[in-house]
């Protein structure tokens, strides 16, 4: 039997005129092909894709339901993970001041979070002001030097260096809302100092004197963020009505006084657990990403990895116990917004492609198709014959989306698109406590691990 034709093809380096009639052939001999184009250039693709199947059957229903205020929003910026974090506290903060609906402001923890990360990130300028500046590591830290996203060990490092205030106390403008601009005229100082800071080295200044233009860079963010999200607050008079109509009063308070007295969640009690398959990373080992943080004086990001049914049976166990649970993941992965539904197999791309979409999720972390991309909270879980059969998830997408801004994930796709949760060390299995407190392997700046929620 002779060699097929495509066997016979002599492949090249560079693309052939032949190449390209074969492809074009191929395409026009197939009728299915034709039917997708002309649905395709009509309507978006998901629309396409979509598996009804799958909606019908995704019922916002919930045998364990937390949640009984509105959601947030973090508007046009990437500030989820310290939403979500606010809304964590949040449900054990209501309780203490007695009021059906509460919220923090997250302009606050936003203005330091950006003067801590300038200060962070120039601090790492001059560690390797001896580096070439088209060094990976430097270029790395120039890239997006400051930007919105963030991790769980960033939130609670806020937290705990500067309090919290209600949301009244410092609302949000047009900056803290739409951060794009904000965020390019910060960079451009950043960027700016760390060339100053790199040329003093180079003239061999000593560590005072980088560390002088380090501080005049964090004293000019400091006034533009003043500038672009209103001055914090030292202290604040704080008084309310409670669910009960009943007055009450603190008068001055501090932010730290605040977060003392009403943030009773035990965050220094939390650790985090990550799922990352790939063959490199052990599950019980703890892990750190080199440069990833905000907070100079804070505790260092330290994560360990589990087994992926560990942390879904982690996550079910503190919802059953009454704690929502911060989570991390790949949000636009198999997901309708407007919906507000998450199913590994929402969107049937290889029907519509006649192409195989089959990494795993270690190939997908490896080459860059995934990683931690948004942070929200675990509020609910349907719970059937002792397995979860879906989550309840509150997002900070205001409430036109989903069921009133509440999402939900089929279990489904927990497996193939969850990278992260925050527990209460309690929790874990005695090995695992042991393993938490183990020195952590030190991944790159550009592990994809190393992702900003």
């Amino acid at each position: 039997m002779g060699a097929s034709d495509s066997e016979d093809k002599q492949i090249t380096e560079a693309l052939t005129p032949s190449s390209v009639k074969e492809y074009r052939d191929k395409f026009a001999s197939d009728p299915t092909k034709q039917l997708m184009q002309n649905a395709v250039s009509r309507h978006d693709v998901n629309q396409i894709a979509m598996q009804q199947s799958i909606v019908a059957e995704a019922s916002h229903s919930f045998s364990t339901v937390l949640d009984s205020w509105k959601v947030t929003n973090q508007s046009r910026t990437g500030r989820c993970w310290m939403f979500a974090g606010l809304n964590l506290v949040r449900s054990d903060t209501r309780n203490e001041l007695n009021l059906k609906e509460f919220e923090f402001s997250q302009s606050y923890l936003m203005f330091w979070d950006k003067l801590e990360r300038a200060n962070f990130v120039l601090e790492a300028i001059i560690e390797t002001a001896d580096l070439p500046v088209d060094d990976r590591t430097v270029a790395w830290l120039l890239q997006r030097p400051i930007e919105d996203g963030g991790q769980w060990d960033m939130f609670v490092s806020l937290v705990k260096k500067y309090g919290v205030v209600p949301k009244t106390v410092m609302v949000e403008t047009d900056s803290s809302s739409n951060s794009s601009r904000l965020n390019t005229m910060l960079n451009y100082q950043v960027r700016q100092g760390s060339k100053r800071i790199r040329d003093m080295y180079a003239a061999e200044a000593g560590p005072d004197e980088l560390r002088r233009i380090k501080d005049e860079v964090v004293g000019t963010v400091y006034q533009m963020l003043c500038i672009h999200l209103g001055t914090p607050p030292e202290s604040f008079f704080w008084q309310w009505k409670d669910k009960d109509d009943e007055f009450r009063r603190d008068g001055d308070i501090s932010p730290i006084e605040f977060a003392d007295k009403y943030v009773t969640t035990p965050l220094d009690e939390y650790v985090c657990l990550v799922h990352d398959p790939r063959p490199t990373s052990e599950i019980g080992k703890t892990y750190t990403v080199r440069y990833l943080g905000n907070i100079l004086d804070g505790p260092p990001i330290k994560y360990l990895n589990v087994d992926i049914q560990l942390m879904k049976d982690l996550t079910a166990k503190q919802l059953e116990d009454g704690l929502p649970v911060w989570m991390g993941c790949d949000t636009g992965k198999q997901m309708d917004r407007d919906l507000g539904i998450w199913d590994a197999e929402l969107f049937d791309y290889e029907s519509v492609y006649g192409a195989e979409f089959s990494m795993d999720k270690a190939s997908r972390l490896e080459y860059h198709q995934t990683s931690m991309t948004h942070a929200m909270l675990f509020t609910g879980v349907d719970m059937v014959d002792g397995k979860p059969k879906r989550w309840r998830v509150e997002n900070s997408w205001d409430d036109k989306v989903g069921d009133k801004g509440f999402f939900m994930m089929n279990d489904s796709w927990f497996a193939e698109h969850m990278f992260e949760i925050a527990v209460p060390k309690k929790y874990l299995p005695e090995e695992l406590k042991k393993a938490f407190d183990l020195e952590p392997i030190i991944l790159p700046p550009w592990d994809p691990m190393g992702a900003l929620a």
